[in-house]
């Protein structure tokens, strides 16, 4: 995988996720346990953001660190990518000075152009339509909690945004099955569907689509939220917030799934809205170790792609 690209989570085959998720609880456990991992000594990451971040930017920063490498954060401000110079030209001056480039964009077209321009490898940190390092810590954190991750069944419940899209992807490509409830007009793309019920054909999960929370949840091992408003949606607040009423994880939706369904949430998290304090703070919650392994998957995948 030396050299690789994560621009989608698609881009790794069921293996080369399995071999991601294998090295990052090796570096969580070689970490917990004091052991240091200097696998990356002398090496530097570049780290794009024209979003403002909290995880994002501590866990490579930090997973560098604990790796013997550096990071290097250059904020919107500091380049003013595709005004003040082309991606392409970005691209290729840190593909002279850095390792590697990790970039939380807006369009996703822009992490597409740093990769085809890049000699180095480049991540894709969050885009307007996936977030592939998300994911690598949703399955890092399903199979701590669970166990395995074939036959897991996942609902989602609110928007279809670039989270749900990896989602559906890496899960299908690990055979777990998605159910996923969204407003009309809030379905995760039509293709990223596709592709994922194409992918779960082959390993024996089930991707669906409802309207209906109520729908999703029955017989669910995780419940999965994420806020209603993202960044550079806020003109449509008080209209998100009126076509997602009912879309609420609450006491009374967990009740609804019964048994005893593990809560995530990939933060951050407007407490009221998407999700209450009561889940969030609750005992089914697994959020704080969902986030937590941000480090821990992006440093196996570092560790295996540089």
């Amino acid at each position: 995988m030396r050299g690789r690209d994560l621009v989608s989570i698609d881009d790794f085959t069921p293996a080369e996720l399995t071999a991601v998720l294998d090295r990052s609880a090796d570096l969580k456990r070689r970490h917990r346990a004091g052991e240091p991992a200097p696998t990356l000594a002398g090496k530097t990451l570049a780290m794009i953001f024209e979003k403002p971040s909290l995880r994002t930017r501590v866990t490579f920063e930090v997973g560098m660190r604990h790796l013997g490498g550096g990071a290097v954060t250059l904020a919107s401000a500091d380049i003013q990518l595709g005004t003040r110079e082309g991606v392409p030209d970005v691209a290729r001056n840190l593909s002279r000075w850095v390792d590697a480039i990790l970039a939380r964009t807006f369009a996703h077209r822009t992490v597409v152009d740093l990769a085809e321009a890049a000699s180095v490898p480049v991540i894709n940190g969050l885009s307007d339509w996936e977030h592939p390092c998300q994911a690598l810590a949703d399955l890092l954190t399903v199979h701590e909690h669970l166990g395995r991750l074939e036959g897991v069944r996942i609902a989602w419940v609110g928007d279809g945004n670039n989270v749900l899209h990896s989602l559906l992807l890496g899960a299908a490509k690990m055979g777990a099955s998605v159910r996923a409830a969204t407003p009309a007009g809030y379905a995760p793309a039509a293709e990223i569907v596709r592709r994922a019920k194409e992918i779960a054909s082959g390993t024996g999960s089930t991707i669906a689509m409802t309207n209906d929370p109520h729908d999703a949840v029955p017989g669910a091992d995780i419940i999965y939220t994420d806020v209603w408003v993202s960044m550079g949606q806020e003109p449509e607040r008080a209209q998100r917030l009126r076509d997602f009423a009912g879309f609420q994880v609450n006491a009374a939706l967990l009740r609804a799934a019964g048994g005893r369904p593990k809560v995530m949430h990939c933060l951050p998290a407007h407490r009221g809205e998407e999700i209450t304090d009561e889940v969030l703070d609750g005992p089914s919650s697994i959020v704080l170790d969902q986030a937590e392994n941000r480090l821990h998957a992006q440093k196996g995948l570092l560790a295996l792609i540089l």
